[in-house]
């Protein structure tokens, strides 16, 4: 194993005055995965679940198995071209083969996880942006679809020279596409190059959740991502003894180095819950028995999926006693989903912040002290963590005093050099080097991070900064409300106004409340008037990203369309849109009906009556099906 401090002991003692190189001396990922290794030749890094459903079959790897496939996957790659420097791109679900095909790519050249589930014009868009040169994905003989759509990706993204097959590409194998499998099984299980990767090279790029335009492509180095698995290993004092339950996607950050390489570096093992995850209905319902089968010790997620979990509890004779730590990121855990974990388990959960700038890790709420509930916890070690209040620009400037919020900045080893695209890092980093998170947050007396939303999220109603999570916590400690959402919905007096989204328990029956009923407990509740929601609409989901953080610009569009439908009212309108970005700015797209007689007279109207808002109107002359309301 790597070297960690001995348990229970406080973090920044044990890391004082000393350096990242001094506690991980191997330059790349494989040297770390190989020195681990020789300390674990007999135990068991990965397991494999086919699935959730009772009976899956599963399939294990040691240690040396591990590096050995790695080490093939990595010559095969070079063998089918990749140099250093070179991006090989997967859209692959949760199988071992993947960590074969992840640390491989990131071993021979640059790993690029890539979300199987965007279409294949984004996913074409992505590669082109990165200069993808191969792409792996499941054969045609496998479920899921995916070699069609890496098919379609090709075509578009003419740099891709190889399509990869994992499973077999069949008899029909076109030009350009070749078995990995056979590939891999031929290549030697040591490294035939001798251009190793040190800690500076790059190693990968993840695509982030961008909610404006395409996704930005962060660049990961060795260094970066052996920064922070370490320091969430640490943390969370991972050892041999571990089993981390991992049914988080294969193309977040979250899976591959918290869930994943953190794990690999400490001697645990890692349980790969089923090929699509959380995703997997089986999986969900079956989610405790899995645990107490496999007896995982570390069990987490992001909240969407606790929340799921949480849902449906274990049965009476289901033996939870191993699990020693719950674990929870991506996005804050409310407060509900968190003591139900805890209830369940007779376990603390522990909070992860991070995010894909930062190789997923920077701070954890660590294992050996007392949870603190609504803390992100402390910078893992060698990191560090300010807050800054915003100049009169909104840009990052002086440092704020303990309890004071404002804008997170962090420095340290686990910090992306950057986006993939240079001119993406406009505004990235502070003049002195710190990178700027763009999220809200205050550091305490005992050095605690606590994160209160987004920048880009705060919801400024007549100049009043208002926190969506005042709103978003209180409705959530409705007796029935599992979910909420708060986002800024347009309004021409105050700018914009809350309202908050909410999703109800299934089980309520004559007990679900009406919306004057939730906006009733939220001005109770909530201590500053302004930050009261002005409507609360309820509705059976919210929406999500592929790794489950609820879409705030879906929602935002959804309260503008909705606001902008009450000050049209009566107009006769055969479709309203709403598109709201960041940098373009709201456009409200709207198209009349096609049998007026007077169009011009009533668009006239239509502009006057929305010209105290901050938009652009775009007219549409084909009148398609109105959009469906949430």
């Amino acid at each position: 194993m790597i070297s960690f401090p001995h348990p229970g002991r406080p973090l920044a003692s044990a890391y004082a005055g000393s350096r990242f190189a001094d506690w991980v001396s191997v330059p790349n990922v494989f040297e770390a995965l190989a020195y681990v290794a020789t300390q674990q030749p007999a135990h068991i890094a990965v397991s494999a679940l086919a699935g959730g459903a009772a009976g899956a079959p599963r399939r294990d790897v040691t240690y040396p198995q591990l590096r050995d496939g790695v080490a093939r996957a990595a010559n095969a790659l070079r063998r089918l071209g990749v140099e250093r420097g070179d991006v090989v791109a997967y859209l692959l679900p949760s199988l071992l083969e993947t960590q074969y095909v992840l640390w491989g790519a990131e071993t021979a050249g640059i790993a690029f996880p890539v979300n199987p589930l965007l279409n294949a014009e984004e996913i074409a868009a992505l590669a082109r942006a990165a200069g993808v040169k191969v792409l792996v994905a499941p054969g045609p003989g496998l479920p899921g679809g995916l070699w069609g759509k890496a098919q379609q990706v090709r075509a578009l993204a003419p740099g891709i020279t190889t399509l990869a097959a994992l499973g077999g590409c069949g008899d029909a194998a076109g030009p350009g596409e070749v078995d990995f499998l056979a590939a891999w099984q031929a290549a030697p299980d040591r490294l035939e190059f001798d251009d190793r990767a040190g800690l500076d090279t790059p190693a990968a790029i993840f695509h982030t959740g961008g909610t404006t335009g395409m996704p930005k492509l962060v660049v990961h180095t060795h260094g970066n991502q052996l920064a922070a698995a370490y320091g969430g290993a640490a943390a969370i004092e991972a050892g041999p003894a571990d089993t981390m339950a991992n049914g988080l996607p294969m193309f977040h950050v979250a899976a591959t180095i918290f869930a994943g390489l953190s794990m690999l570096m400490a001697g645990a093992r890692v349980l790969l819950l089923a090929p699509s995850g959380f995703r997997d209905p089986e999986l969900v319902q079956r989610f405790w028995q899995i645990v107490e089968d496999e007896g995982a010790t570390i069990v987490g997620g992001v909240p969407t999926a606790l929340a799921a979990v949480v849902a449906l509890p274990p049965g009476p004779d289901c033996d939870l006693s191993r699990i020693r730590v719950n674990v929870s990121g991506a996005s804050s855990t409310p407060r509900a989903v968190a003591q139900d974990m805890e209830r369940l388990t007779s376990r603390p959960l522990h909070e992860i912040y991070g995010m894909t700038e930062c190789a997923g890790v920077i701070c954890v709420d660590p294992a050996s002290g007392p949870r603190v509930l609504g803390s992100a916890g402390l910078p893992i070690p060698f990191c560090e963590v300010q807050v800054r209040a915003l100049d009169a620009q909104g840009r990052p400037d002086a440092v704020c005093p303990r309890g004071m919020p404002g804008v997170l900045v962090v420095r340290g080893p686990n910090v992306s050099p950057g986006y993939r695209n240079p001119a993406h890092n406009t505004d990235l980093f502070t003049p002195d080097g710190w990178l700027v998170t763009g999220d809200l947050g205050y550091v305490d007396t005992d050095g605690r991070v606590f994160i209160r939303g987004r920048a880009k999220d705060l919801i400024i109603r007549g100049g009043h900064n208002i926190d969506p999570a005042v709103i978003e916590e209180c409705l959530a400690r409705h007796p029935v409300v599992t979910a909420a959402a708060a986002v800024g919905m347009p309004d021409t007096y105050a700018g914009e106004v809350p309202v908050a989204y909410v999703t109800l328990r299934a089980d309520a029956g004559l007990s679900v409340p009406g919306e004057a009923e939730l906006l009733d407990f939220a001005a109770q509740h909530i201590g500053e008037p302004p930050a009261a929601p002005r409507r609360v609409f309820i509705t059976r989901e919210l929406p999500l990203t592929a790794v489950g953080k609820v879409h705030k610009p879906t929602l935002r569009n959804d309260a503008a369309r909705r606001h902008f439908l009450e000050v049209l009212q009566g107009t006769p309108l055969a479709r309203l849109e709403v598109d709201d970005h960041a940098q373009q700015g709201r456009t409200v797209r709207m198209a009349l009906e096609s049998c007026l007689d007077e169009p011009l007279r009533v668009r006239s109207a239509v502009h006057e009556s929305l010209r105290g808002y901050d938009i652009t109107i775009a007219w549409e002359e084909d009148a398609g099906a109105p959009p469906v309301a949430l």
